[in-house]
């Protein structure tokens, strides 16, 4: 699903080696957690990946596409398989739960006749299917980046990046958020997680790959935090 293939990035500006020879394989149906230090790289991992960036140097594939040939809207065709769950849940305050959700669709060309039954189907799985009509001052946080989680999966997509979608949850919250993590990959969806959450990492036990100074410095499949 994942390749990087001997990937360097640095910063033209500041001259900042932010990846530095990156070779990487995750699978189809995988779920790993991507850990590091502020400043290790994940945050310039994932922008290859949605490529908001490319890479100096070296080769990134998704689903065996490799990414540097891709031009204007092909990288529109590209991030519509992809979900994105941030930690500020980028919910738009004057729609509705509903609403939110459904813009998934509208903007990825999804027929409309499909919205209603997509966006409930989705609403039911996070448990907000009792919120239709609410806005997102009327939300919890857990809530609202249930929102954000059901907005990601309305599409369908193959690859469902988080980055730190528990950063500021209260623990009991952030279990059902993994929860929720973890039911989308038991659904086939390959999920990659940026977290800083040591207590969720060596709970879980899944794969874990540690960046340091732009370089991957561990790649366990076995888990467990460590930087």
């Amino acid at each position: 699903m994942i390749q990087f293939h001997r990937v360097s990035l640095e910063y033209p500006v500041t001259r900042t080696l932010a990846l530095e020879d990156v070779n990487l394989h995750i699978k189809k149906g995988e779920f790993v957690y991507l850990t590091g230090h502020s400043g290790a790289g994940k945050s310039s991992f994932l922008g290859l990946l949605i490529k908001s960036l490319k890479p100096t140097k070296g080769q990134v594939y998704v689903a065996g596409d490799p990414l540097a040939k891709f031009k204007a809207g092909r990288i529109a065709q590209h991030r519509r398989r992809i979900g994105m769950v941030f930690q500020d849940h980028q919910l738009l305050d004057h729609l509705s739960v509903f609403e939110n959700i459904t813009f998934a669709l509208r903007i990825t060309g999804a027929p409309a006749r499909e919205w209603e039954e997509r966006t409930m189907h989705v609403m039911r799985m996070v448990g907000l299917e009792f919120k239709r009509n609410s806005f997102p001052i009327q939300l919890s946080q857990g809530e609202r980046q249930r929102v954000a989680i059901a907005r990601a999966i309305v599409t369908n997509p193959v690859l469902l990046l988080a980055d730190e979608p528990t950063g500021n949850l209260d623990p009991d919250v952030s279990w059902e958020i993994m929860a929720l993590l973890d039911e989308i990959n038991l659904k086939g969806t390959t999920v990659l997680v940026a977290t800083h959450s040591r207590e969720i990492v060596d709970r879980q036990r899944r794969r874990t790959i540690t960046l340091r100074k732009g370089k991957l410095v561990r790649d366990d499949p076995n888990g467990g935090y460590a930087i």
